[in-house]
């Protein structure tokens, strides 16, 4: 469906569900095609990146390696009197 943007200006409410229920609109300037409306598929969306999140954080949990405790990383500044080195 074709629809000038001028006429779009007073349709645009029937124009964007017509374009979430699947049909494509597309807005003229001039007779030239200028924009298509399309509708945001967020579902789909969503599962991809929870699917993302999930591969990311599986990778990071194999890489990660015990190490010194936080508590303790500092020590080598100090000496055993408590100053600063």
């Amino acid at each position: 469906m074709h629809v000038s943007v001028t006429e779009a200006k007073s349709q645009l409410t029937e124009l964007v569900r017509r374009a979430e229920a699947g049909d494509e609109v597309i807005l003229t300037r001039h007779g030239h095609a200028a924009v298509r409306l399309v509708p945001v598929k967020t579902g789909q969306d969503r599962k991809s990146r929870r699917a993302l999140l999930e591969a990311v954080r599986a990778a990071a949990s194999v890489k990660a390696t015990t190490g010194p405790s936080a508590a303790r990383s500092q020590d080598f500044l100090y000496g055993a009197d408590g100053l600063p080195e």
